[in-house]
């Protein structure tokens, strides 16, 4: 069974940072591409970054580009999203998905930027 748990999201301040983890199982990881996807308030899923199965090419959506940083460890089948300089724009719940940000998701981890 294909599983995806993120964690790590939770409140933060304007300017602050998260590191957001996809504990993946069910899944040859390390063969996959893998994508983080977010949903705002009443808005309609957002492709955020993806990177490809070794972590070699990376690849970011303009609004958060030069502030977030996706990065994969393959041996602990764990996918990241190291994000700083956050603004109240980037609260959302945030998604690991496979392959591309139309493939299986998690659950989603709560990110809220707010002072």
């Amino acid at each position: 069974e294909v599983q995806l748990v993120e964690s790590g999201g939770g409140l933060v301040q304007p300017g602050g940072s998260l590191r957001l983890s996809c504990a993946a199982s069910g899944f040859v990881f390390r063969f996959s591409p893998m994508t983080w996807v977010r949903q705002a308030p009443g808005k309609g899923l957002e492709w955020v970054s993806d990177i490809s199965a070794r972590g070699g090419s990376t690849s970011y959506a303009d609004s958060v580009k030069g502030r977030f940083t996706i990065s994969r460890d393959n041996t602990k089948n764990t996918l990241y999203l190291q994000m700083s300089s956050l603004s109240p724009e980037d609260t959302a719940v945030y998604y690991c998905a496979i392959g591309s940000r139309t493939g299986p998701r998690g659950q989603g981890t709560q990110v809220t930027v707010s002072s």
